[in-house]
């Protein structure tokens, strides 16, 4: 399980090796993604709070990166953090996300991306629930749920 410390120690001395790279020019992310989903991914948006797709989604599944649909984070691990962004504890791999030091707006924050694609997703906090005390506060834009079939 990562905990602050190991988030830290990426952001100083390097990230995990992904399993794969998906490198694409900008006009085929621009061919791909919407408007908004280019905007928040390849440019560091993000959406206003509480408006995204998958806020209020509680469906079981994984949720991938919309850029290359690599897993990332498991609905098993989603809860509602109150802030307007689908929040998680953990990531599905330890190798599934890059972090670096964010100091944009007059803040030190951490900002997480898919380390497939370097797709911008969001920002990782250190006052999520236990026993991690992570938050990984994601745009609805950056994922793609990918739902649980369900066995009939």
């Amino acid at each position: 399980m990562l905990t602050w410390k190991d988030i830290i120690a990426y952001c100083v001395n390097g990230n995990p090796k992904p399993d794969k790279r998906v490198d694409k020019t900008e006009a085929e992310w621009r061919e791909l993604l919407s408007p908004e989903q280019y905007r928040i991914t390849r440019k560091k948006g993000t959406e206003a709070p509480h408006t995204g797709a998958l806020c209020g989604i509680h469906e079981a599944g994984k949720y991938n990166c919309v850029c290359c649909n690599t897993p990332l984070f498991d609905s098993t691990i989603k809860f509602e953090s109150g802030t307007g962004w689908p929040s998680f504890t953990q990531p599905i791999k330890e190798n599934s996300i890059k972090y670096a030091k964010d100091t944009a707006f007059g803040m030190i924050r951490v900002e997480v991306m898919c380390n497939t694609c370097d797709a911008h997703l969001g920002h990782v906090f250190s006052d999520g629930p236990q026993p991690s005390g992570l938050r990984y506060c994601i745009n609805s834009e950056s994922l793609q749920l990918q739902k649980e079939s369900s066995t009939v």
